[in-house]
């Protein structure tokens, strides 16, 4: 197989899965926080260098303030508990996103863990919290601005973006059977391979992320090139 350098997820359709299974929809979040542990764990056997995960959007915060609450204890307390596991895994784990909505505790610990594990080398596991593409480019934007840059080109403008040191993923999964990218990391993906499976978050196995990969990897990529038949 060709194994993508980059591999960025849409993690969708916990809430579904947890309607599907009777349970309340902070369960469907419970099993998707141990499905992307399993991918990582995946992706770490295949060589991925970078794995970017959808975790919370700038709209998400229009969800009932209960769920809201919850998810952010569910990630608090994930946090803190995997902390030796994700050091002995060797991942490198950061986060993007905006992080002045967030409350302080959860806010410390996010850059306590970045710091711990900025040695690591086997992965690197960015989270996206609260994040949106179009959130991203505008304080990319803003920062120029404040600079006074007089003329930018497109490497310098990838520079100021939330993922200005990690080149582009090379393949987009999302769950669930949605067919669209929601606002995740629109500049970045120009050129990614998009692959939509009708498989929820809680249920994507090992087994569907090499489903996804070989399918990436029949894939001939042109970046706007002719290649030779």
């Amino acid at each position: 197989m060709n194994i993508p350098r980059h591999i960025a997820i849409i993690m969708d359709g916990n809430g579904r899965w947890a309607r599907k299974q009777g349970l309340p929809r902070i369960m469907g979040h419970y099993k998707g926080a141990q499905a992307a542990e399993e991918i990582t764990k995946a992706c770490i056997e295949l060589g991925v260098e970078y794995l970017t995960l959808f975790a919370f959007s700038t709209e998400n915060w229009n969800r009932p303030e209960e769920e809201i609450q919850l998810l952010f204890e569910l990630l608090r307390n994930y946090l803190k508990e995997k902390r030796e596991e994700l050091i002995e895994l060797g991942v490198r784990l950061r986060f993007i996103g905006r992080r002045d909505r967030i409350g302080k505790d959860l806010r410390l610990l996010m850059e306590r863990l970045e710091r711990d594990t900025e040695r690591n080398s086997k992965i690197n596991v960015i989270l996206a919290v609260d994040y949106g593409g179009r959130d991203d480019i505008l304080r990319a934007v803003n920062k120029l601005i404040r600079l006074e840059f007089d003329y930018i080109d497109e490497e310098t403008f990838s520079h100021f973006l939330d993922l200005g040191d990690v080149p582009d993923p090379d393949l987009l999964i999302r769950t669930a059977g949605e067919k669209r990218v929601s606002n995740f990391l629109l500049w970045n993906i120009a050129y990614t391979e998009l692959y939509f499976t009708e498989t929820y978050w809680p249920d994507f196995t090992p087994e569907e992320l090499h489903k996804a990969i070989e399918d990436f990897s029949g894939r001939k990529r042109k970046f706007g090139r002719v290649l030779d038949e």
